[in-house]
């Protein structure tokens, strides 16, 4: 009997509704029967996240050093012991809630790159606290990279359920976005969104790329980026295997992978996609951080501070995104550790 996946899941930002979602997590049935978490973070902050989401998950507490995999119990908490939720308030990003949280996910990490756990996942963060906590702190992508020694290429994708959108440019001034899109960033993002949709169990991913002007240019009226450098890839992709089509025009292509004629939507910059995704399903969205060795994930919402404390988050998005964890660190364990 292959075992279940161990996963990380580093406790987000204090402030917010991240304690109540970790919480709650920790006691979904399914969540433990398809994986043993690993709850990292401060057990004062999670006991008052039970408090408010109304649960009482079982968590064996074990040691920083110990031999997760050894370790009884089929649910964990490293306790880093670095937080009275007292020293923080409630609905507002502040220094030691952005420490608390980059603590968290960085043991997460290190966990991750030292093949301790499966795959990491994390509740929401705040960029603004992590900013306090960490000045250079520019995103996820870039801190797990570090964290980890990635020296290759990784990037975010939004999943939701058999829908994912991948992007060329991320978290960049819009102004920038044209300059940064050059033949061989959008050839590195497709083919990082053909591999990461592989290793998540497609065959042969069908991947739409999505133009960067109004109507795709419209045959170059209203620019020729997509004439000169977005076309010649999806060309060059097509003669290396990969099912990609386009560039379409952004504000119809996510309707035609709605219904089925595509499994993804290569944007060329954040929010091209994620306000797509985020009106199909915000409630439900997930956000993969791909390209590393072991899956990151997380839900794709943020931290709710106009909630907080309430207990009435929804953990739909941060459930779907521990089962992709699991079910790609299976598929992982099928494929001999790929």
């Amino acid at each position: 009997m292959t075992a279940k996946p161990l996963i990380a899941l580093a406790m987000g930002d204090p402030a917010g509704i991240s304690p109540e979602l970790t919480a709650k997590l920790a006691a979904q049935d399914d969540i433990r029967a398809r994986s043993r978490l690993v709850v990292i973070g401060d057990h004062r902050v999670f006991d008052e996240g039970a408090r408010i989401a109304g649960v009482k998950p079982e968590l064996r507490m074990v040691e920083q050093g110990a031999d997760l995999r050894a370790a009884d119990g089929d649910a964990l908490f490293v306790d880093l012991g670095h937080l009275d939720p007292a020293d923080v308030e409630r609905g507002i990003a502040s220094l030691a809630g952005g420490r608390f949280a980059l603590a968290n996910y960085r043991h997460a990490l290190e966990l991750g790159r030292d093949g301790r756990v499966d795959a990491v996942c994390f509740t929401p963060f705040n960029k603004q606290a992590m900013r306090l906590a960490r000045a250079e702190y520019d995103d996820e992508i870039a801190f797990s990279a570090e964290m980890v020694g990635l020296k290759t290429a990784a990037s975010e994708f939004n999943v939701l359920g058999e829908l994912w959108n991948a992007r060329v440019t991320s978290h960049i001034p819009l102004r920038d976005v044209a300059a940064k899109l050059s033949s061989e960033r959008i050839h590195r993002a497709l083919k990082l969104t053909d591999a990461c949709m592989r290793n998540a169990g497609f065959v042969r991913p069908r991947i739409a790329v999505a133009g960067l002007n109004p109507h795709a240019g419209d045959g170059g009226n209203f620019g020729r980026e997509e004439i000169d450098v977005i076309a010649p890839v999806v060309a060059a992709g097509q003669r290396e295997g990969i099912a990609a089509e386009g560039p379409f025009p952004a504000d119809t292509v996510f309707l035609r992978a709605k219904s089925g004629a595509f499994d993804a939507v290569l944007t060329m910059y954040h929010d091209q996609g994620q306000i797509a995704m985020k009106l199909m399903g915000f409630d439900r969205g997930v956000t993969l951080l791909g390209g590393f060795p072991f899956p990151i994930c997380t839900p794709a919402h943020g931290t709710a501070y106009d909630i907080a404390g309430q207990g009435v988050a929804s953990i739909g998005a941060s459930r779907a995104a521990l089962l992709l964890a699991a079910e790609m660190t299976a598929r992982r364990v099928d494929r001999g550790g790929a």
